[in-house]
């Protein structure tokens, strides 16, 4: 798995995420319309962007028939929030 880290690092790649995780299930066109209305990118360089998301497990990408569909997993996110989860009240209540 990838660095999350550098993968959600990138402007242009979190607002992949953002397209994503309002609406699953677009094609590498759909992505690439939708981030030139706000930033113009070359379909080569979104289709980076994704291979470096996908190494980190953010995207998940599925082939239907001859269209390939990207789809977000945000439980490497949740990974990151529950590394640096607060302790409970009843542990802080332990404390002296």
């Amino acid at each position: 798995m990838g660095d999350i880290y550098k993968a959600i690092a990138d402007p242009a790649r979190r607002m992949i995420l953002d397209s994503l995780s309002r609406r699953e299930d677009q094609t590498l066109f759909e992505i690439c319309t939708r981030l030139t209305e706000s930033r113009p990118m070359s379909r080569q360089a979104v289709s980076q962007h994704i291979a470096v998301l996908q190494d980190a497990g953010l995207v998940i990408v599925r082939k239907e028939g001859r269209r390939n569909l990207h789809t977000i997993d945000p439980a490497p996110l949740a990974e990151i929030v529950t590394r640096w989860n607060t302790p409970d009240d009843t542990e802080k209540e332990d404390q002296p």
